[in-house]
């Protein structure tokens, strides 16, 4: 059953240190410019600036773009890390770099990497292996879409090693306006709680497995396909669990803070998940698809200061602030850890297209709640944003960083059924100058 699959042993619960009880993961897919947004470089060259200004925001000092007036407002409560850096420009690949803390592999090649048992397990899986649910919820939760590139779901948002029950299940944020562009599951395991709310048949066992036929998951053993569709039935039959997905439940004045896109409508969808004691949500900020960099997403290889200006900040700084804002007044963010992430930021030099391109030398990434300062700067570029100056911060360090903030052991050997060593951050230490 559900709570066996899970089953850990007392070896591997949690350490006692660590403020936060669960996470939060904002993901910008595409690579969302850090000049434009958490690092920019209003004295840098003119040729690299762009269109946008800076804005001065809620602590003394720090400046961010000028895109995003409802973030600027919440930095008292953020601790931004301008160093980010690693060393792969492919989307699928920087990603799985950022999600695992470890190199992936052939990263330096742009060819897609698609999930497999042999892949590094995902943060999302290896907090799912030493925090469980409630039963009939998962442990680890993915929404709106699984990360796609140009038709190809990408590894490293699953379980690899760990096992496919470990895999984060994709729930299908039932409202909001669809980003624009193209977005699918090729496999990925996917419920739409929609479908099931509104089943008069709910309690027929043959209108669930009607329901579970466009249910599928990465694994193809049967063990695998027994293991989804149990926990699928556990999830749509339970009324609470039904509850912990239904946005109606939240007051009109709620819903309007996060907007009626899916951006802000998945990311409460996320922190009612959190309240329902899942321990880790990842939201997608953009359409799943990448799609050769066409549709909403941060991938702005061409026309990238319209696209940020019209459609991606506007998405994301409003509902994102808000989430913020709700966390605190429920008295939930002290021990929810909240995560901005993306798979690398964007060149300094503006291309013929006014775009940027993939640059993972140096990139932004941000926390808040779970123990952490708050308007706090970590690590430093130079004045075109190009190269780390100080605190370099590896994704290792970014995943060692946020297992400290979840009492996780860092530190501790976790060993794959076929002997494979592994340790969350690839032995990386936390960043601890960011907690308070």
């Amino acid at each position: 059953d559900f709570l066996k699959l899970r089953a850990l042993g007392e070896k591997n619960k949690p350490s006692s240190k660590g403020r936060a009880k669960s996470c939060i993961i904002l993901f910008a897919w595409g690579g969302m410019s850090h000049l434009e947004t958490w690092d920019p470089k209003p004295n840098g060259p003119s040729d690299m600036k762009g269109s946008f200004g800076t804005i001065p925001t809620a602590t003394p000092g720090i400046h961010i773009g000028e895109h995003m007036p409802y973030l600027a407002k919440q930095t008292n409560r953020l601790a931004i890390v301008r160093s980010m850096h690693h060393g792969s420009a492919a989307h699928g690949k920087a990603m799985y770099w950022n999600f695992t803390g470890h190199k992936p592999p052939q990263s330096d090649s742009a060819a897609n990497l698609s999930p497999s048992s042999s892949d590094w397990p995902s943060l999302l899986s290896v907090i799912s292996k030493f925090k469980e649910a409630p039963p009939g919820l998962p442990s680890a939760i993915r929404v709106p879409y699984p990360l796609v590139d140009n038709g190809t779901l990408q590894a490293g948002e699953y379980g690899g090693w760990l096992g496919s029950s470990y895999n984060p299940i994709v729930i299908r944020t039932p409202k909001g306006k669809e980003f624009g562009g193209v977005s699918r599951d090729l496999g990925a395991s996917r419920i739409n709680p929609k479908e099931a709310i509104n089943r008069e048949v709910l309690g027929s066992r043959l209108g669930l497995l009607s329901n579970l036929d466009h249910f599928s998951g990465i694994g193809n053993s049967i063990e695998d396909m027994n293991y989804f569709r149990g926990l699928a039935t556990d999830m749509l039959m339970s009324p609470d669990v039904r509850k912990a997905f239904d946005l109606d439940l939240e007051s009109e004045t709620t819903k309007s803070k996060f907007g009626n896109h899916i951006c802000g409508q998945s990311m409460l969808l996320a922190r009612r998940l959190i309240e329902a004691d899942v321990p880790i949500v990842t939201v997608a900020c953009s359409a799943g698809d990448l799609n050769g960099s066409k549709g909403d997403h941060w991938d702005t290889h061409a026309d990238n200061f319209n696209r940020l200006k019209n459609t991606m900040l506007p998405a994301f700084d409003r509902p994102a602030a808000a989430l913020l804002d709700d966390l605190s007044d429920r008295g939930m963010l002290d021990e929810t850890l909240v995560v901005f992430l993306t798979e690398f930021g964007r060149t300094p030099d503006i291309n013929e297209n006014t775009g940027r391109d993939h640059f993972p030398r140096a990139f932004s990434g941000l926390m808040a709640g779970g123990g952490v300062k708050s308007g706090f700067v970590y690590g430093e570029t130079d004045r075109k944003a190009h190269t780390v100056k100080e605190g370099i911060v590896t994704p290792g360090m970014f995943n060692a960083t946020i297992g400290h903030a979840l009492g996780l052991p860092t530190e501790r050997v976790v060993t794959s059924p076929s002997g494979r060593p592994f340790t969350i951050g690839d032995e990386a230490k936390p960043v601890k100058e960011i907690f308070a």
